[in-house]
């Protein structure tokens, strides 16, 4: 039983004993494959850094957080993208819209979104999105860029069956993490009508940890707890929630 974090920080871990241990608690809890979003031009070494560590369980992508999008954004995404013929990436990401801490930026937001939009399709790429309070702003960006070669995760996916059904047709997986462990969060109802074989999994560690460790840092060895959820919700195995989502993981990623 492999199981894949699609999206996870565990990066920002700079301790190494401990980044170590949180290797292990992966390998022990058979969550063998983990994605590393990009966030800024920093986050690059230390991104590379632990996939030179880890070269057969770690992968990176390259992407400006629609939060990191500022004034200076050009230069940043200047930076990120000649880093791409330097190193190995699997996707565009994270990019997207947040509205939730600076509205004034969405137009920023948006040109940064549709930059890295075309660096995808250039370099045959999946993207990876964040999506925050701003589904409409989101999906009106992706219906502008809709072709055969925009694809990708929705990434943390928390929107309602009718959003969920559009990122789909949009030939988007929905990446689905702690939040759907939350009994107030209603995933679960949602989750009722999508096929399993619509979702990846994912932690975002160390964000947003699942029941019970909501409201401490998350890591991505906790993957179990949210493929445990899903379990219950499609009746099913954890095995098969295991094997369905990797494998989707890997018709994303190419790996």
């Amino acid at each position: 039983m492999i199981f894949t974090d699609t999206h996870t920080h565990l990066y920002y871990e700079e301790d190494a004993d401990k980044q170590t241990q949180l290797m292990e608690r992966c390998f022990e809890n058979d969550v063998n494959r983990l994605f590393l979003p990009n966030v800024d031009v920093k986050s690059i070494a230390m991104i590379d850094d632990l996939v030179s560590k880890y070269p057969e369980n770690c992968f990176a992508m390259a992407g400006l957080h629609p939060c990191d999008v500022k004034e200076d954004y050009i230069a940043q995404l200047d930076e990120i993208y000649k880093s791409i013929s330097r190193r190995k990436i699997y996707a565009i990401g994270e990019i997207g819209i947040d509205l939730y801490w600076d509205k004034t930026t969405l137009s920023i937001q948006q040109d940064a979104f549709h930059k890295q939009i075309s660096w995808a399709k250039e370099l045959s790429l999946p993207i990876v999105i964040h999506c925050r309070e701003a589904f409409n702003e989101v999906f009106e960006v992706l219906e502008s860029e809709r072709d055969e070669k925009l694809r990708g995760i929705f990434h943390c996916f928390t929107g309602n069956e009718k959003q969920a059904k559009q990122a789909i047709d949009l030939n988007f997986y929905l990446g689905i993490g702690g939040v759907v462990t939350y009994k107030k969060s209603g995933l679960d109802a949602v989750l009722s009508h999508i096929p399993l074989g619509d979702l990846v999994l994912e932690t975002d560690s160390p964000y947003l940890a699942p029941v019970p460790f909501r409201g401490k840092p998350n890591e991505s060895s906790y993957l179990i707890y949210i493929a445990q959820k899903l379990a219950e919700i499609y009746n099913c195995s954890i095995e098969e929630i295991a094997n369905v989502t990797t494998e989707n993981s890997k018709k994303i990623f190419g790996v």
